[in-house]
């Protein structure tokens, strides 16, 4: 599909964006790396997706929860318990989200190595 052109691809071209900001924040992508194995408490999710504040996870969880990504389940017991799971979708995109993760793991040092040399020759300019 070539973005650039029509009126209808157009529209296709911001709903892309519209999904990909959402998706490929930092904390989004984390949160269902996180989720990809199995359902998992706030605080359990929260020590998984090491430097997320609270009050970030519950906006990114919300979000996830709003778009069909995550179900949130509360059991009645007291304290009641609420888990997180990826839903049916959330699923569907844990797959592209795991594979995103292996290739960041994967070049990380290329990244860092070329980010190095490039602000050494902007330095030197």
């Amino acid at each position: 599909m070539d973005l650039t052109t029509s009126t209808s691809e157009d529209t296709d071209c911001r709903a892309v964006g519209d999904i990909l900001s959402r998706v490929g924040d930092r904390w989004t992508v984390l949160v269902v790396v996180a989720l990809c194995d199995r359902p998992c408490r706030f605080s359990a999710l929260r020590r998984k997706v090491g430097g997320i504040s609270q009050q970030m996870l519950t906006s990114t969880l919300r979000t996830l929860e709003r778009d069909g990504m995550v179900e949130r389940t509360v059991r009645a017991t007291t304290p009641p318990q609420v888990s997180y799971a990826l839903t049916d979708l959330g699923r569907s995109l844990s797959d592209t989200v795991r594979q995103l993760a292996e290739w960041s793991i994967t070049n990380l040092a290329t990244i860092h190595d070329n980010r190095k040399r490039y602000d050494q020759q902007r330095a030197s300019l």
